[in-house]
């Protein structure tokens, strides 16, 4: 969606800096989840560094003279019913928001006084980025019930991901990983983990970090108060599985982004900042969803028993079927599934992420835009032609299959999710559009501040 304005997008630089891959795991079982069928332009999974993805998108930033600061440390966070002012490297500015995505222990979220509930930790990691004398064209996954388990992953550049836990290290009391995170992880343990788990140590050298990490879960009490936000780690932790923090960390900037620019710019409905299409509302429920999944991969990865074993076999079966059951794990893990509730009386689409392919070209996500809606318009003789304004624009569509094969308009958001849709182009069923178009992309009378509870 990030148009870098010359023909490419944010998404082209990442994919041709990464690697395809195209299955993933799920709690580094047997059996993997085929990610070549989703419905999606980029069906795979893209190993690429962190560090690489931060890089593109604060390059698509300075490109629009929108300056990136680091190693400024924030120390204070006041705010007012218009403003808030903010002390950032002993300067304080004021802006209308402030939004933190400043990890765990986010600094922004203590200044809002947001708790940040969950269950301690039970468990230590390790996890690196290294160097390997023996390398592997694919990912590896070991897991053994004496010693714990292990995953050596190809990232580009000749860069190994490598985690895991060993069978000593689960079952912990809280302080027990506190103590044990405070001490750095040293190339020398890494080395004998993998050889106590995998039979060898790849002879892994070189390392770019090494790290230890935990599974403690949490997500915040509320995602906004007044005028701070909250986005990525510190809106929600977990265990580190299948990248998922980073694919419901950036969705959350993506929902959040065009809701906050609609309430600068004031043509933001109360229902996209108090009410039931909030950033809030929506993503906080996907941050509990995010959390009870990663407890189960959880359970999954670090029951070193037999009962554990029998487990890990029968789920990893469940899989190797295909099905319902993969089909839900592939849509969940690769973020495409996510879905946000449905008003009653709406149309069944509702809170659905639309299908690229209703677009024919470029298709839809390169279409999107953060200040307006696309009104897809089905019907053969554009009978909803005359609905466009400055906050939506009408594109012919092409027929999709399931769900979408009786649909006559749908009106998708900006983030890619639908907001209405009709399976009719008869008057009554325009009049009910007009009047989604209307609920969603005019402000409402006597829109009251933002909540502050």
């Amino acid at each position: 969606m990030l148009d870098l304005g010359d023909g490419r997008r944010v998404s082209d630089v990442l994919v041709d800096q990464g690697t395809k891959v195209q299955h993933a795991h799920f709690a580094a079982l047997p059996s993997k989840l085929d990610y070549s069928g989703l419905d999606t332009p980029f069906p795979f999974v893209l190993m690429i560094p962190q560090w690489q993805t931060e890089q593109a998108l604060a390059d698509y930033l300075r490109a629009r003279a929108v300056p990136v600061h680091y190693g400024a440390e924030v120390t204070s966070i006041v705010q007012s019913l218009d403003a808030v002012r903010i002390t950032v490297g002993g300067r304080t500015r004021q802006a209308a928001y402030v939004v933190g995505a400043d990890g765990a222990h986010s600094t922004v979220r203590h200044a809002a006084g947001i708790d940040f509930p969950g269950s301690l930790p039970t468990i230590v990691n390790f996890v690196a980025d290294v160097m390997v004398t023996e390398p592997a064209a694919q990912a590896r996954y070991f897991w053994h019930r004496e010693a714990g388990l292990a995953a050596v992953v190809p990232l580009p550049g000749g860069v190994y991901r490598v985690f895991g836990a060993e069978a000593g290290d689960t079952g912990l009391t809280s302080d027990q990983v506190r103590r044990q995170q405070a001490e750095p992880l040293t190339l020398k343990e890494l080395r004998a983990a993998l050889d106590r788990i995998c039979g060898t140590d790849f002879g892994v050298h070189d390392p770019v970090w090494l790290s230890r990490a935990s599974n403690s879960s949490r997500y915040a009490q509320r995602y906004r108060d007044g005028r701070i936000l909250l986005v990525g780690d510190a809106a929600h932790v977990h265990l580190p599985a299948g990248g998922q923090g980073l694919n419901v960390g950036l969705q959350d900037a993506g929902n959040l982004a065009w809701k906050l620019a609609a309430e600068t710019h004031r043509w933001a409905p109360d229902r996209l900042i108090n009410g039931p299409e909030a950033y809030e509302t929506e993503r906080r429920g996907v941050a509990q969803r995010l959390v009870a999944d990663t407890l189960a991969q959880d359970a999954l990865m670090h029951t070193f028993s037999p009962s554990g074993q029998a487990l890990r076999e029968m789920f990893s079966g469940f899989i190797e079927q295909g099905g319902e059951v993969a089909e839900e794990l592939s849509g969940w893990l690769s973020g495409l599934g996510v879905n946000y509730p449905q008003p009653d009386g709406t149309h069944a689409l509702a809170g659905v992420k639309a299908p690229d392919a209703v677009l024919a070209g470029d298709g839809l996500l390169r279409s999107l835009r953060p200040d307006r809606f696309l009104l897809l318009d089905f019907s053969p003789e554009g009978a909803h032609a005359d609905l466009g304004s400055a906050r939506v624009e009408v594109r012919t569509a092409q027929r999709h299959t399931g769900p979408w094969a009786t649909v006559r308009a749908a009106l998708i958001r900006p983030d890619g999710h639908v907001a209405h849709a009709v399976d009719s182009a008869d008057p009554a069923a325009t009049a009910e559009l007009t009047d989604a178009i209307t609920a969603w992309t005019l402000p409402t009378v006597n829109s009251p501040e933002p909540d502050r509870t």
